[in-house]
Order: C-alpha cells, then sequence, then structure tokens
C-alpha cells in the first residue's frame, strides 16, 4: 500500500478492510460483462453506516472515485472499476435489522443476499416476492440500485413497488433517510425514488426497509412448446384472458440446446421452435382455466405440445429449462441486450427484432428469451471462437444502434433490468429526451457535486 491515499485512508479508519492483492482488485473490480480489465486502486470493505460515510467524505477530500459493489451479477458494467477507482463492497453489511410484523416490513444492510430476504420473509411467514436466477449471489443494494425486475414482475412488479424506504450515503457524505415505510407521505418530493435506479450515481445505499406480502398460494408450472413465433403473443392472451399470472415466460430452441447440453434433460421427446414457461395458483378452479387455455391453443394450432407439473420437484425441473440460460451460456461471454417495450407494443416490437437479428447477424449464434408477460426481452449474441473479440464488439455496437433506434420508435428502453452503466451509455438519448438527462444530471450535481460516485457510469462524466 504505497499509495500515500490509501495510508491516509487507513489513518482515518485503522480497523477498516483494505483488499489490495491482485486477485483482489480483478475479482471485486469487474461484473458479468468481463468486457474491461479490472483496475481498482483498491477494495474496501467497510462494516458500518458510519465507515460508508468516512470513505465517502475521504474519496471528496482526495478526489478519489468510487464504484459501489454488491453482488456484481450486473450486465451493464455498472460495477466495473476500470480507471483507478476506490471499490466499495457492502458484502460485510450482510445483516437483518429489523422485522416490523404490524406493518410488514423487513429492514436490512444493503449487502444482504436477496436469497437470505427470501428466506429471512419465509421464515416470519410471508414473503418477499421480486426473485430472479441469481438470488443467491446478487444483494438488496444492488437490486434496488438497478430496479431489478425478473421472472415474477407479470405478478409483482419491479423492485421499486417493495422498497419502503432507504438509507442513502451521498457523494457528499451526508446519510439521507428516505421513504420512512410511510404508506402515505404527501410532504414533497419522494427521494426514495431517486435512489431506486439510480446505479450508485447518486449515493450508496446502505440500509433498505423492504415491503412484504402474504405467501403465494401453491403454484403449478406449465412448459408449452409453440410450433412458430407468430403464436407467442396470442398464447399469452389466451392464459391471461383466463388465469392471474405468477409468471410468463419465453425461449427459442437455441437457448433450450444450450441448457441441455449444460445438463438438464429435455422436456419432450422431439424439439419445437419456441417455448414459454408459466406459472399460475395450483387451486382446482385455476388448473380448469389452464387446462382450458391449453386445449384452445391446441385447436387453433398456437400450442404443439405441453407438460403441466406435479409435483414441487417438476415444477422446479421446469423452471430450471428457463432459469439456467444464463449460467449456460456463460461460457461465451455473451454481448448481451436488455431491452423493454409495452406490452401491447410487443407483438411488433418482436416481429421487428426477429428480422433485425437474423439480417445483421447472418453467422453469429443468437440466444434470446425473456419475460414477455412484463415487455422485457434478453437478446444474447455468442462470439465465435476464430473471430476476434475487439471485431466481435464492435459489431454487436453497430447493431444495438439499430436496435436502439427500434426501440426509440416503439417508446421502449435498451435498459430493463440491469441499469445503463457503461455498456448502454452511448444509447441513453434513445430512452431518455435531452430534457430529462438534463435534469438527471442537475440532480446528481446536487447529491455528488464532486461527481465521485460512480463515475464514467450512466453519463460521460
Amino acid at each position: 500500500m504505497s499509495d500515500a491515499r490509501l495510508e491516509s485512508l487507513r489513518a482515518l479508519l485503522p480497523e477498516l478492510r483494505l483488499l489490495v492483492e491482485p486477485a483482489d482488485l480483478e475479482h471485486y473490480g469487474r461484473d458479468w460483462t468481463r468486457r474491461w480489465t479490472p483496475a481498482p486502486m483498491a477494495v474496501a470493505l467497510p462494516a458500518s453506516v458510519e465507515d460508508v460515510q468516512a470513505i465517502v467524505r475521504w474519496a471528496n477530500a482526495e478526489g478519489v472515485g468510487i464504484v459501489p459493489s454488491g453482488g456484481r451479477t450486473g450486465l451493464s458494467g455498472g460495477a466495473v472499476a476500470a480507471n483507478g477507482e476506490l471499490v466499495l463492497s457492502l458484502e460485510r453489511m450482510h445483516k437483518v435489522l429489523e422485522f416490523d410484523a404490524v406493518d410488514r416490513t423487513l429492514t436490512v444492510q444493503a449487502g444482504i443476499p436477496l436469497q437470505k430476504v427470501q428466506e429471512t420473509a419465509r421464515e416470519h411467514g410471508l414473503q418477499y416476492p421480486v426473485d430472479f436466477a441469481s438470488r443467491g449471489s446478487c444483494s438488496i443494494g444492488g437490486n434496488i440500485a438497478t430496479n431489478a425486475g425478473g421472472i415474477r414482475v407479470v405478478r409483482y412488479g419491479n423492485t421499486r413497488e417493495w422498497v419502503a424506504g432507504v438509507k442513502l450515503v451521498t457523494g457528499s457524505g451526508e446519510l439521507m433517510t428516505l421513504g420512512r415505510g410511510l404508506v402515505k407521505d404527501s410532504s414533497g418530493y419522494d427521494l426514495r425514488h431517486l435512489a431506486i435506479a439510480s446505479e450508485g450515481t447518486l449515493g450508496i445505499i446502505v440500509e433498505a426497509t423492504l415491503k412484504l406480502t402474504d405467501p403465494p398460494p401453491p403454484s403449478n408450472v406449465m412448459l408449452l412448446a409453440l410450433p412458430s413465433f407468430e403464436a407467442l403473443m396470442q398464447v399469452f392472451a389466451a392464459f391471461r384472458a383466463r388465469l392471474q399470472l405468477q409468471a410468463f415466460e419465453f425461449l427459442t430452441d437455441v437457448a433450450l440446446k444450450h441448457v441441455l447440453a449444460h445438463g438438464e434433460p429435455p422436456p419432450f421427446e422431439q424439439a419445437h421452435p419456441y417455448y414459454v414457461v408459466t406459472e399460475f395458483a395450483s387451486d382446482e378452479a385455476s388448473e380448469a382455466e389452464a387446462l382450458a387455455a391449453f386445449e384452445q391453443c391446441l385447436e387453433q394450432g398456437l400450442v404443439s405440445d405441453g407438460v403441466i407439473s406435479a409435483s414441487d420437484a417438476q415444477a422446479a425441473q421446469l423452471w430450471r429449462l428457463r432459469e439456467a440460460i444464463t449460467e449456460s451460456l456463460a461460457r461465451y461471454v455473451p454481448y448481451k441486450n436488455d431491452v423493454s417495450v409495452r406490452i401491447s407494443a410487443m407483438p411488433a416490437f418482436l416481429a421487428e427484432t426477429q428480422v433485425l437479428l437474423g439480417r445483421e447477424y447472418p453467422q453469429l449464434e443468437v440466444v434470446w428469451f425473456g419475460h414477455i408477460g412484463d415487455g422485457n426481452l434478453h437478446i444474447n449474441i455468442l462470439k465465435p471462437d476464430a473471430m476476434a473479440q475487439d471485431a466481435f464488439v464492435a459489431d454487436c455496437e453497430r447493431v444495438t444502434k439499430l436496435l436502439a433506434q427500434s426501440l426509440q420508435a416503439h417508446d421502449g428502453s435498451i435498459s430493463a433490468e440491469h441499469g445503463i452503466g457503461l455498456v448502454k451509455r452511448p444509447y441513453l438519448s434513445c430512452t431518455r429526451g435531452a430534457a430529462e438527462i438534463a435534469a438527471m444530471r442537475g440532480i446528481k450535481a446536487v447529491l455528488d457535486p464532486n461527481g465521485i460516485m460512480n463515475p464514467g457510469k450512466l453519463f460521460d462524466r
């Protein structure tokens, strides 16, 4: 630790855990994008809110950028430290602070994994319904900072809907308590919602008070095989008309191919071009409606086959076909797009996107899947072994510009779940207007006057 700035930080906080070994810098300095070489000056692991405040004030005095770090499962480069920043990891701040049975809230430190929050809620006979495949490694602070969605948004909404309050250490080191858990509060601007989806550019979320709800009823999972792409939205409409859906997820035969190669058993005797995983209550009436919807779609030629779970184990197995996609593609380090449009715009946008990807990626394998029930599509482009990384990224970014133009025409978003970060920064203007971006910059200037919080993310500087 020859850097004098780190020596001054050590003097300020003698008990602070600081990591400077190359392996630690690489581990904490990147997220799942793998496109940038990690190069942080050090990794700080504070143990308290007071530690975080002291680090932020030190960073202001020394002119050091801070990259907040949770589970680093994001796909937009939001947790990348590639320019000598200090990574501030919240992994030591992972405690459950309070459960309130009357308000049905759970207050936690920001470094707690999502899965631990879910388990704690269940211990109290309730549920925290936000859910996604990375539940064991992603952190609540990161979930809030990106307004994460997941597989049950169609039923429960995004993370934003479940945040009753947060504590935020701003870019100047002030501690702000936002929201306070109130159901009703009309006393001015709700700054809590500025912290949500801010990607660490306004400050560091250190605590959160989360809303809990009744445990879900027992559910069934149905896997549907579709003969054509055009049938997808018609099947969604048929099932949504009869059922209160918990989830409605779509994947292609290409996506399933990678999942099966990763070790999952095939769901049907023969392959089909498209698949849907949907979940709904397992009561007698819902099961009858689900079977009626299936038979209707079968008669209309919209589905070719289907299977409904007969046990919790089989339901989990069917979900693995969808949730294992990202894991099965990890070795390729794919170029990813995470986009959204209104559900009403989904049919036209999906058709345009299918044509665009087929035309612009004739030689590349494209794996796409998505949360059709909430208008969110994930696109993964796999790099051929013989293609240079720089050329691959350049080609993908060329196509992303075209995709962003299509999204703009449909009033969509270039980022549905993972934030803007470094990856999507060039396309922010396709999602937000000039006046919006100017207002966002103004807000950042107030809460982070020296621009130390996650520099280069969301905005250029």
